[in-house]
């Protein structure tokens, strides 16, 4: 009995697999097409939700990032332009400090040195502009916490010069600076900081004083002293000090100091003035007396400068109105170049920040790329892969679509 011949034959489920097989390798190879074309191994959410949710994080903090970058631009441009104002500031106190060395040249007359105080006050006014300079958006470049929009005022409107704001430097964060500079700290003086006093004896004295020296911050009241009463007596002189309040009131009684030693050469130390001091040269005479006051802030030293130099009857009066000018302008010179400072460690700190942001940015662009960008070359090798077993799959459909029950009859 001989063994019966059988055949494998297609049937409908059979193609039905195959079919979907082949629908199923298309889709793939068509999704491969569309990441390799975009770059990207997520289209879509549903291609990957955790990789998905991890690169719309990135996207989002590399969106921060670029705001603290701008809002950093935006600072680092306003200190800028206030480094660079006070720039102008100290080449315009050492135009009026040339200026008003220049009015102690003995040579000069009343009018000279009347004309260089015109010079000089148009100096000022210019000062006056550039320490109310603002920003490209209209904000006070030394504003410091708030101010006015025009933060510093003269004479004109109160008794004397004054900052219209709070004093102080705001706080900058990780990734900010601050946008202005503390302009009371540059522009308004401070007796117990700076010690800048204004030494003036009487018209016609012949004595000549140097610049007020600090002795001890802590002891300083910033009140005025009025010496006079000065007595000489061989090698000493004797004296009364008068101190006085803000308004000009006496603040008690008038005290005598000394004996104190004076020579024709080094003159006398003046004691007394809470936490300060003042060498006065010449021979004293019962009638001299000198007021001793404070200046509140660069404008003023200018001003009284300008006073001095105008109102000099005489060479001595005016190279003791030129030796405070030149001491109390120094003073100012020191406090502007110490914002400049201020000014360079912050713009410093605004490159630092710049930095860490570029970092900061290559970490998160790092993060989305893995997340959601597409390996090109592992990306082509499943392309390829794909694309040979499709092709595949479509020669063994060619190849079994053939075999059906009437094929094999025939």
């Amino acid at each position: 009995m001989s063994v019966a011949t059988f055949a494998r034959l297609g049937t409908s489920n059979a193609y039905d697999n195959t079919i979907a097989n082949l629908q199923t390798r298309q889709n793939n190879l068509s999704t491969l097409q569309e990441q390799m074309t975009s770059g990207k191994k997520i289209t879509t959410p549903s291609d990957d939700p955790t990789g998905a949710a991890q690169a719309e994080r990135a996207l989002n903090r590399l969106a921060r990032i670029a705001t603290d970058q701008r809002a950093l631009e935006a600072q680092r441009n306003s200190i800028s332009q206030a480094e660079s104002t006070l720039s102008d500031v100290t080449d315009t106190l050492q135009q009026i400090r040339d200026l008003a060395n220049s009015a102690g040249n003995g040579s000069f007359t009343n009018s000279d040195r009347k004309t260089v105080a015109l010079q000089i006050i148009g100096l000022r006014d210019r000062l006056i502009s550039l320490a109310n300079t603002q920003d490209a958006n209209g904000q006070p470049l030394f504003s410091a916490l708030g101010s006015a929009l025009k933060p510093f005022e003269g004479p004109a409107i109160s008794p004397d010069y004054s900052f219209n704001g709070l004093a102080g430097t705001s706080a900058g964060s990780t990734y900010s600076i601050p946008s202005t500079l503390d302009g009371e700290s540059a522009f308004m003086l401070q007796p117990g900081r700076d010690a800048a006093f204004n030494a003036q004896p009487v018209s016609g004295s012949k004595l000549l004083t140097s610049g007020v020296t600090l002795v001890n911050s802590s002891a300083v009241t910033g009140n005025s002293y009025t010496i006079s009463n000065m007595v000489l007596s061989g090698n000493t002189v004797t004296y009364d000090l008068q101190e006085k309040d803000a308004n000009g009131a006496p603040v008690g009684a008038p005290t005598t100091n000394g004996p104190v030693s004076w020579s024709a050469s080094a003159g006398f130390t003046v004691t007394g003035m809470s936490g300060l001091s003042l060498t006065v040269k010449g021979i004293p005479a019962g009638t001299d007396s000198i007021d001793v006051q404070p200046n509140s802030s660069v404008f003023a030293t200018v001003d009284k400068a300008i006073n001095g130099i105008t109102n000099a009857a005489n060479s001595t009066e005016a190279n003791q109105a030129v030796s405070q000018a030149l001491h109390n302008i120094d003073i100012s010179l020191g406090r502007i170049s110490a914002i400049r400072g201020q000014a360079g460690d912050l713009l410093n700190r605004a490159d630092s920040i710049t930095a860490t942001n570029d970092k900061r940015n290559v970490e998160q662009e790092a993060n989305r790329s893995r997340a959601e960008d597409m390996d090109m070359i592992k990306g082509v090798s499943q392309f390829q892969n794909q694309q040979t077993g499709y092709q595949a799959a479509l020669q063994s459909y060619a190849q079994i679509q053939k075999l059906s029950l009437f094929n094999f009859i025939s």
